[in-house]
């Protein structure tokens, strides 16, 4: 049995709360946490009740308990850190990570910030207090890179890697392919049908991916890379032209994230694919191929964003960490 604590009660804590009350996985919430209030029960917390607070009042426990304080104070072996976090800052995530690691606890986030900009940090943390940093759900949603970098790839060199790491790039560039549609028409109905934010700057200008990408190579190579050393072009600027002379072409475009250490390369940018390519794919689906000394060539493919979808790589990394380091699990 692990026990867990969840700061952030959006859609993705609310999703890890909802399968862990319907699964037997021998995970039990001690403590959550929004940005108003929070909850704490070293029994374990009534999960149907708790989801039906949240949504009848906006708030998951009482006013006046801070996610810090359930970092600080709570019973639980592990964080879940789900809490809305600046991408370029990291904050507050960075500030509950550390603070949860000093206090000997494993953490599991979905937070790309604090991973993209503290990783080296935060993990050197976590090693000295013998406790893990998991990270799965901060780069493409249910995809299990990280866990088939560690295993399922174990051994191999790592050469390059490409990818489609934005859904709702991906789905814009589907649909002005499709349908002949302007850059403005796809992206207002991403909008309409919730794949894309209000102010979608993150993902049409390719930043969301860079980060993304940054935090592959820094797992993968450990080279310290930042933000600022990714050269980074989104879509914003594609017309649906563009996609036309493609298509004439049997080709179509993609917004593709690169890394290739050996010609010292970190990139991301719409690129003409043929459409047979396995990059291609559609909607809001992302895919990753990884580049292998011994496997050669493998692709994973899968959904990329979404509540449930996160929630299946936090409770993956939950349960690696339940099986691999608590004791009595």
């Amino acid at each position: 049995m692990i026990r867990i604590a969840i700061v952030g009660m959006g859609s993705v804590g609310r999703g890890v709360a909802d399968i862990v009350g319907k699964k037997d996985l021998g995970i039990v919430i001690t403590a959550v946490a929004d940005s108003r209030s929070g909850r704490i029960d070293p029994n374990g917390l009534d999960i149907p009740a708790l989801l039906a607070q949240k949504k009848k009042t906006g708030k998951c426990g009482e006013s006046g308990r801070s996610a810090l304080d359930i970092i600080q104070n709570a019973e639980y072996d592990l964080l879940v850190e789900v809490s809305p976090t600046n991408a370029l800052s990291g904050e507050p995530a960075i500030t509950h990570i550390r603070a949860a690691l000093a206090r000997k606890k494993h953490v599991v986030t979905s937070n790309k910030g604090p991973i993209a900009l503290a990783f080296e940090e935060l993990q050197n943390l976590a090693e000295r207090n013998g406790v893990s940093l998991r990270y799965e759900a901060t780069v493409a949603g249910a995809i299990p890179i990280m866990h088939s970098l560690e295993h399922g790839l174990a051994g191999n060199e790592i050469l390059a890697l490409y990818g489609v790491l934005n859904g709702t790039c991906n789905y814009i560039l589907t649909r002005m392919a499709a349908e002949g549609l302007t850059y403005e028409q796809a992206l207002l109905e991403a909008r309409e049908l919730g794949y894309a934010e209000a102010d979608s700057t993150y993902d049409v200008k390719g930043i969301d991916a860079a980060i993304k990408l940054v935090i592959l190579a820094n797992t993968i190579w450990g080279n310290r890379v930042k933000l600022s050393d990714v050269a980074c072009t989104g879509i914003d600027l594609l017309t649906a032209e563009s996609l036309k002379l493609a298509e004439a072409e049997g080709c179509t475009i993609r917004l593709i994230a690169e890394a290739i250490p050996r010609k010292n390369l970190l990139r991301v940018s719409p690129r003409i694919l043929e459409k047979t390519h396995p990059l291609v794919v559609d909607g809001t689906l992302n895919a990753l191929t990884l580049e292998t000394d011994m496997a050669k060539e493998i692709t994973l493919i899968g959904r990329g964003a979404g509540s449930v979808e996160a929630a299946s790589a936090i409770i993956g990394d939950i349960l690696f960490i339940s099986s691999s380091h608590v004791k009595g699990a």
